[in-house]
C-alpha cells in the first residue's frame, strides 16, 4: 500500500512519457507488435523497467485479448461474452461451452448459474443443462445446496434441482459449516441441511459461524453463540468481530478492546480503533497515532505513527503524515523516513516513491530498481506490474521489462496467468518466468 493508514492515499498524477528518442522508438515497436500478431488486446494493470529483448509475439498470450467480458476462472472455466450471449472458455482459451446464455456466473461445486430469458438454471462443465431455467432468483451452490426464492419465500434446492428445503423463510443465506442463518418474520435463527431448525429464530441479527462461534445481535448489542444456540458471550458490545488468533476485537461505546472465547476482557476497551491480531500483533489507535500491541496488551510499538502497515519479511512501513519509512518488530526505524509512498517487501524488494516516480529498494534501503514509474506494485510470481505513461507492463527483480508497457490494465500473475486489457479487449498472459 502507498501509506499504511486506513484511508487510501490519493492516486498519483499522470505524467507524460519521458523516454529518450531511441527508447521511444523501441517502445513503439514493442507496443504495436503484439497487436499485429495477437489480435485485439484488453485493459491491464502492470509495471515496466529497463528494456530487455523479450518475446512479444502471440506466444506471450495464453488467451489473446479478444473478449468484451471475461469474468475470471473458477474450477478451470470462465464465463465469457461473445456477441450478445455468454459461454465458457478453459484456461487455454478453448471454447468449452458455446455461447447461448443471456447471463452466466462462475462455477461452484461443478455447477454454474445461467439465465435464459428471465429464468435461472444451472449448467454442468460439459455444457449440459442440469437444472432447467425455471427460477426468478437463485444462488450458487455451497455445501451441496443453493438458495432459491419462490414467491416471497426462500428455500434450498439440491444439485438435481429438487427442492431440498421448502421455501418458508423471509430471508436466508448460504450454508457454512453445515448451518445456514434464516429469518422468520423479524427474527434470525439457524437450520441444518435437512431444513431442521437447530437454533430457533430469536435474534435481531445473526452472522455465519466462524469456527465454533457466531456473532448475534439482540436489542442493538452484539454477543456470541455456539452451535447449540447457547449464548456463550452475552450481547453487550456495540461492535464485535470474529475471533482471530483466539481473540476478538470488540467495542463498548467508542472504545475498542479484546476478549477471549469465554468473554473475558483480556485487553480492556481503551483504543479509538483496533485491528484483528495477525502474527501475534494488532494495530491500535490512540488519538491520531497508531501503534502495535501483543496479546497481553503490551504496547510493543507505542502509538507514535500516523499509520503502520503489516509486517512482511520482518519489516513494516510506517507513515509520519508526510513520509514513509520501515521499522522492524522492535519498532526500530531501519530505513529512514524519505518516501512519498511505500509497499510491502516481497522477495526481498519493496516499491517506494520519491517525488512523482516509483522504484524498488532492498531491505537495507539500497535502490535496486531506479525511480522511473508512474505506478508500481508488489512482486507476485517473480513479476511486478509497473506503469509508464498510460501503459502497464511487467518487470522482473532485476528491473528488466520482461513484458514491456503496452496494456491499458493489467492484473498480478496468479497460477501462471495474468488478466490484461488492451484496446478494450480482455485476454490472459502466460508468465514468461514459468
Amino acid at each position: 500500500m502507498d501509506h499504511p493508514i486506513q484511508a487510501p492515499p490519493p492516486k498519483p498524477p499522470l505524467r507524460q512519457r519521458a523516454l529518450a528518442v531511441a527508447l521511444a522508438a523501441i517502445a513503439c515497436v514493442l507496443v504495436l507488435l503484439p497487436q499485429l500478431t495477437a489480435g485485439q488486446p484488453y485493459r491491464a494493470q502492470s509495471p515496466a523497467l529497463s528494456v530487455a529483448k523479450q518475446d512479444t509475439s502471440s506466444s506471450l498470450y495464453a488467451i489473446p485479448p479478444q473478449f468484451d467480458e471475461l469474468w475470471g476462472f473458477a474450477e478451470g472455466l470462465s464465463a465469457v461474452k461473445i456477441g450478445s450471449k455468454y459461454g465458457y472458455i478453459d484456461t487455454n482459451g478453448t471454447l468449452a461451452i458455446a455461447p447461448r446464455f443471456d447471463e452466466a456466473d462462475s462455477f461452484s461445486e461443478g455447477l454454474a448459474r445461467i439465465r435464459i430469458g428471465s429464468k435461472y438454471g444451472f449448467t454442468g462443465k460439459n455444457g449440459k443443462i442440469l437444472i432447467p431455467p425455471q427460477y426468478e432468483t437463485v444462488g450458487s451452490f455451497t455445501e451441496g445446496l443453493a438458495l432459491v426464492k419462490i414467491g416471497s419465500k426462500w428455500g434450498y434446492i439440491d444439485k438435481t434441482g429438487k427442492i431440498a428445503i421448502p421455501p418458508q423463510f423471509d430471508d436466508a443465506y448460504y450454508f457454512a459449516d453445515g448451518l445456514a442463518r434464516v429469518k422468520i418474520s423479524s427474527q434470525w435463527g439457524y437450520i441444518d441441511k435437512t431444513g431442521k431448525i437447530v437454533i430457533p429464530p430469536q435474534f435481531d441479527w445473526a452472522e455465519p459461524f466462524a469456527g465454533e462461534l457466531a456473532r448475534i445481535g439482540i436489542d442493538d448489542k452484539l454477543g456470541y453463540i455456539d452451535k447449540s444456540g447457547k449464548i456463550v458471550i452475552p450481547p453487550q458490545f456495540d461492535e464485535a468481530d470474529n475471533f482471530a488468533e483466539e481473540l476478538a476485537r470488540v467495542a463498548i461505546g467508542s472504545k475498542w478492546g479484546y476478549i477471549d472465547k469465554n468473554g473475558n476482557r483480556v485487553i480492556p476497551p481503551q483504543f479509538e480503533w483496533a485491528d484483528s491480531f495477525t502474527g501475534g500483533l494488532a494495530r491500535i489507535g490512540i488519538g491520531s497515532k497508531t501503534g502495535l500491541i501483543d496479546k497481553t496488551g503490551n504496547r510493543v510499538i507505542p502509538p507514535q505513527f500516523k499509520g503502520i502497515g503489516n509486517f512482511s519479511e520482518g519489516l513494516a512501513q510506517v507513515w509520519n503524515g508526510y513520509q514513509d519509512a520501515y521499522i522492524d518488530k522492535n519498532g526500530k526505524i531501519v530505513i529512514p523516513f524519505q518516501f512519498r509512498g511505500a509497499g510491502n517487501f516481497t522477495g526481498g524488494l519493496a516499491r517506494v516513491k520519491i517525488g512523482s516516480k516509483w522504484g524498488y529498494i532492498d531491505k537495507t534501503g539500497k535502490i535496486v530498481i531506479p525511480f522511473q514509474f508512474e505506478r508500481a506494485t508488489d512482486f507476485y510470481d517473480g513479476l511486478a506490474r509497473i506503469k509508464i505513461g498510460f501503459k502497464w507492463g511487467y518487470i522482473d527483480k532485476t528491473g528488466s521489462r520482461v513484458i514491456p508497457p503496452q496494456f491499458e490494465r493489467a492484473a498480478a500473475f496468479s497460477d501462471g496467468l495474468a488478466r490484461v486489457v488492451t484496446d478494450g479487449k480482455i485476454g490472459y498472459l502466460r508468465n514468461p518466468l514459468k
